[in-house]
């Protein structure tokens, strides 16, 4: 994707974006999305299936990337539009949280009707407490960001620090065994399957020629939306905080959402958005500052500044905050039922049809998560997530120690 200047945004997408683009852009971001999944669904069984899903998240998120840091770059040379960085960043967090989550809850519970009696319960893998509390930390220090009301390069570092200690636990947990290959999609099977060095190219392969058709496709999809948007009168913050997102992040709803579909592996379509989100607390936010900052000092003469916000900045992201760890505390008992799917869908619905709601909104999410942590203490819904992270960690930590002592 080039970076268009964010003020451009919409105008390049009405002049030189149209709704046909869509007819050859669909099915291609749709063949993308396939080629990365079975990617991720062969890696799954030479790394951790988190690890490989989060390969799979840099891939899928490359199109938001390209997009907040034009956003940054443009609010560096004119600070007025900074608003537009952080609505992007807390839209596309959100988004992932009150629609993408709730939306593989119901379309799993969707296609697996027939299969089950009773209500369905996505219960995830031990191997996914991973996931869940590497959310927390960027969580906490985002906390510190908001009270200081600004990010600046120190908190870049921090973040992505945490980013490469979530990548390091990743890579000690063991990968999946051969006996569930079965489950995995033909072609999947088929680039394990090769062995040796076939199989690493295989498995590359579909990572690579699934990024670049990724890469290649983003900016023309994403511009024949953005023309239909245009040509709505959809306003610029609307179109950054929340259609922006939501198409830049197509090829991961496609994957998770084809996840879904496939019951068993509900967990990994879940765990798709998790990694994505921990992608976008970290790698994602830690740009803004960076990318900011470059450009401030391009246009000011040399004085780099960190990225500050106001008081309606500092109410977005209170509110993606307290999303967020209600969140991660729906998943410390490392289930997800159709109670949590239907009120998170219901409190992002709510702030995207009134705006004026956020604060009202921050405040219901804060008693969710107290209450949800009021459960855990009395035993009603227990958090089992940190123990499992741990015994997980002990045990790909272990295995890899014995595999590399094996003649």
């Amino acid at each position: 994707m080039r970076f268009l200047p964010v003020s451009a945004l919409q105008h390049a997408a009405v002049t030189t974006g149209t709704a046909l683009s869509a007819l050859w852009t669909f099915p291609s971001i749709l063949l993308s999305a396939f080629l990365v999944g079975w990617g991720a669904e062969a890696a799954q069984f030479l790394v951790s299936q988190g690890l490989a899903l989060a390969v799979l998240a840099w891939l899928q998120t490359l199109p938001e990337f390209a997009v907040e840091a034009v956003i940054a770059w443009k609010a560096g040379e004119d600070p007025g539009q900074s608003h537009l960085a952080i609505a992007n960043l807390t839209g596309a967090i959100r988004l992932l949280v009150g629609l993408g989550w709730p939306m593989i809850y119901f379309v799993a519970a969707y296609f697996g009707r027939k299969q089950r009696a009773g209500t369905l319960v996505i219960t995830l893998d031990r191997e996914h407490a991973v996931e869940v509390v590497a959310t927390l930390p960027p969580l906490l220090w985002f906390v510190v960001i908001w009270w200081k009301q600004s990010i600046g390069w120190p908190d870049a570092v921090v973040l992505i620090a945490l980013y490469a200690a979530y990548l390091w636990v990743l890579w000690h947990c063991p990968p999946h065994t051969e006996e569930e290959l079965g489950d995995a999609p033909a072609i999947s099977r088929w680039a394990y399957g090769l062995g040796g060095t076939r199989r690493l190219l295989a498995i590359g392969g579909l990572f690579a020629v699934g990024g670049v058709l990724l890469y290649v496709t983003a900016e023309p999809f994403l511009l024949s939306m953005l023309a239909v948007a245009g040509t709505l009168g959809v306003s610029d913050f609307v179109l950054v905080q929340w259609v922006a997102p939501f198409l830049s992040e197509f090829p991961e709803k496609l994957t998770a959402f084809n996840w879904a579909r496939r019951i068993k592996h509900a967990p990994m379509a879940l765990m798709n958005m998790v990694s994505s989100n921990i992608n976008q607390w970290t790698l994602l936010a830690a740009m803004i500052p960076l990318v900011y900052g470059w450009s401030y000092a391009a246009a000011h003469g040399g004085a780099w500044a960190p990225f500050r916000f106001d008081g309606e900045q500092r109410v977005e992201i209170g509110l993606t905050i307290a999303q967020s760890v209600v969140a991660v505390l729906l998943l410390a008992d490392l289930r997800f039922h159709w109670y949590d799917a239907t009120i998170l869908f219901v409190l992002w619905l709510a702030q995207f049809l009134v705006p004026p709601w956020r604060e009202e909104i921050t405040l219901v999410y804060l008693g969710w998560a107290a209450l949800l942590i009021a459960m855990a203490v009395t035993g009603h819904r227990p958090m089992a997530a940190p123990r499992v992270f741990v015994e997980v960690f002990r045990e790909g930590r272990a295995r890899r120690r014995a595999a590399a002592v094996e003649p």
